[in-house]
């Protein structure tokens, strides 16, 4: 698909921003960043960790959060195996939200062009048609990262979280936001997702740094924005 006009502009932003150093993080290194999550008040909500290892020609994605509601815990657990072009091998999700729980492992053939996913506790089986290199949600997200890095917006396409969806990126320019108490300047993307029962529409801030780090994101809902920030 066609990538994104503002693609152009964001080569140029990065080509003025300053040079990063030493280059560490995600795709040169292994990589564990902590985040909080906020209520629209500020207010702590819970946290969340995304981690990335290196196997081999593969990449091992982990991403956990664990928010604290009264009378509503929320833990998920999800895990993504890669190739290095960033391709998903498995993938795997946890959820428990209050007394509703959920597993399941989705796993793909490139070879038969299929992928099956399966889930726990007797919850039976599908298999779908995948293209020639599918991602899941969490795959796709360092494949975003990794094409920013290199001056690009990653392309439109379809994304496997359970279901599938439909995810673009729009690269709106630099701005300026509060990241660890301090003042950074970043490159906002708007992400806008589409699935076969909900649709969503939230903002990531990234950093001007080689790994192009998410320093932020702020997800819109009903009762107010809730955020997801870089503790450390």
């Amino acid at each position: 698909m066609k990538v994104s006009p503002h693609g152009y502009v964001l080569v140029l932003a990065l080509s003025a921003a300053v040079s990063a150093g030493a280059q560490t993080g995600f795709p040169f290194q292994d990589e564990t960043l902590h985040y909080t999550v906020n209520w629209p008040s500020g207010l702590s909500l819970g946290d969340a960790a995304l981690m990335a290892h290196r196997q081999g020609a593969r990449w091992d994605l982990e991403m956990n959060l664990d928010a604290r509601i009264p009378g509503f815990p929320i833990a998920d657990r999800f895990h993504s195996m890669a190739g290095a072009d960033l391709c998903s091998d498995e993938f795997e999700r946890s959820t428990s939200h209050g007394a509703r729980k959920s597993t399941e492992k989705t796993t793909y053939d490139y070879k038969t062009g299929t992928a099956r996913r399966a889930t726990a506790n007797g919850g039976g089986s599908t298999e779908f048609t995948i293209p020639p290199c599918a991602r899941d949600a969490l795959a796709f997200l360092y494949f975003a990262r990794r094409e920013m890095g290199q001056g690009r917006v990653a392309p439109a396409q379809q994304i496997f979280f359970g279901s599938v969806y439909s995810i673009r990126l729009e690269y709106t320019g630099a701005q300026t936001i509060t990241a660890r108490e301090q003042q950074a300047v970043t490159d906002r993307v708007l992400v806008t997702l589409r699935g076969p029962a909900s649709s969503a529409n939230f903002e990531i801030f990234f950093a001007r740094d080689a790994a192009r780090t998410p320093l932020l994101v702020r997800v819109p809902l009903s009762v107010g924005t809730f955020s997801l920030e870089l503790a450390r």
